[in-house]
């Protein structure tokens, strides 16, 4: 960061900004252990405007990073727990009749915010599911007719335990689709398992991220300059080529019944110039595009049930297509 800047939410400078954004990962390490590739996927997704679903099984702090990150960000967060009986309304808001002015009145919901933290999305009926369609994609939500626009920047961080299926509603493939970022949570290495226990050992309480020591180091403005600069990142002609090929080649996989869509595949060179530019380059190059390949593109796919019982997965049949595609010079 810049030493003359006394508030890193208040310069518009884009090397200060990817200073910034690059100090996240220090910032939230000290609430969250090892999950640096999370953290950047989520960042990458505030650049591009993008959503981030998270997979993970329960315990990995998946909510502690949405917060970490909301705290290092100086943004605006809420929770959603959903259930089998939560309601659209208790999403989106509703019209409450104000009985000393007899007329009603909008009382906004939890989405209005900046990060909305969607716990165990499917969870809820596909009902509920798709209250968040519309503020996903168009940033806004509408009740009895009129558009109510939400929150800049706006993310949803959705979570879903991948081994417990008993009582959940599978996400349907268009609302897969909006999620810009499908990103993996695993489990803790052994050495960053200890060092979880010895924070929590020391008094570490992850309700208290203020006692844990995280500050903001960058802000809406930080985010301003930096979407601006990933919009001026160079792709060449050669690159969007052997991003169009990796998607194509998807729909003609043995392994898939559904391949990547030309969303998909505009979603993969968005998160690939953001990359880029987080890395300090102002051009694409194919490196940049097979390291968000498989986040971008995993959720896109549909495996046959046959290559699914011989053990296939998504990820091996993308890793399979990023070693065969012929890669530009």
């Amino acid at each position: 960061m810049d030493p003359t800047t006394d508030n890193a939410g208040t310069t518009g400078d884009a090397g200060t900004a990817r200073a910034s954004l690059e100090a996240l990962r220090a910032e939230i390490a000290k609430a969250v252990v090892g999950q640096d590739p999370a953290v950047t996927g989520l960042v990458v997704a505030l650049l591009c405007r993008g959503h981030v679903l998270l997979e993970g099984v329960p315990g990995v702090a998946k909510t502690l990073l949405v917060r970490a990150l909301a705290s290092a960000l100086e943004l605006d967060t809420k929770r959603v727990q959903f259930t089998p009986d939560l309601m659209p309304s208790d999403v989106t808001g509703s019209l409450v009749y104000d009985t000393r002015t007899a007329e009603f009145s909008f009382q906004e919901g939890p989405v209005f915010t900046n990060l909305l933290l969607a716990d165990e999305i499917n969870r809820t009926p596909p009902k509920t599911q798709s209250s968040l369609l519309e503020a996903m994609e168009e940033r806004q939500v509408t009740v009895d007719g009129n558009p109510r626009p939400l929150p800049d920047p706006f993310l949803v961080a959705a979570t879903q335990n991948p081994v417990e299926y008993e009582g959940t509603y599978p996400l349907p493939e268009a609302q897969l689709d909006r999620f810009l970022l499908k990103l993996t949570i695993p489990l803790p290495s052994r050495r960053d398992e200890i060092d979880v226990l010895t924070r929590h050992a020391s008094g570490f309480n992850p309700r208290d991220l203020r006692a844990a020591g995280i500050r903001p180091v960058a802000g809406p403005a930080d985010l301003d300059a930096a979407r601006a600069a990933v919009a001026k990142t160079a792709v060449s002609p050669e690159i969007t080529a052997y991003v169009v090929d990796i998607c194509r080649a998807t729909r003609e996989s043995p392994s898939l019944t559904l391949g990547v869509s030309p969303r998909g595949a505009t979603a993969l060179l968005a998160t690939s110039r953001a990359w880029a530019w987080l890395t300090g380059r102002d051009y694409v190059i194919p490196d940049d595009v097979k390291a968000l390949a498989l986040p971008t593109l995993r959720h896109r796919v549909q495996l046959r049930p046959e290559a699914e019982m011989e053990g296939v997965t998504a990820d091996s049949v993308i890793n399979a297509i990023l070693a065969h595609v012929q890669v530009p010079r």
